[in-house]
């Protein structure tokens, strides 16, 4: 297994946690506006799910130090 493979995997994982956490969200009872804990930690969840998906899908940028010239010897 390579690491592609598991990063697809957890890309896997994390959309079917996205779907199981919207069904999770249309199916529950109308809270009252800011007061219902569970309802907010769904939605809070939810949304670190996304910025989870996001990151994966995401370049990063790792800046590597190039020097062109040589090293000055100090002594």
């Amino acid at each position: 297994m390579t690491y592609q493979d598991c990063l697809a995997a957890a890309a896997e994982k994390l959309e079917t946690v996205r779907q199981l956490i919207e069904a999770e969200i249309r199916s529950y009872p109308a809270p009252v506006a800011g007061c219902d804990a569970q309802f907010n930690h769904l939605v809070g969840m939810r949304g670190s799910v996304c910025e989870a998906l996001t990151a994966l899908d995401r370049p990063r940028f790792v800046p590597t130090p190039r020097t062109l010239e040589t090293p000055v010897d100090a002594s």
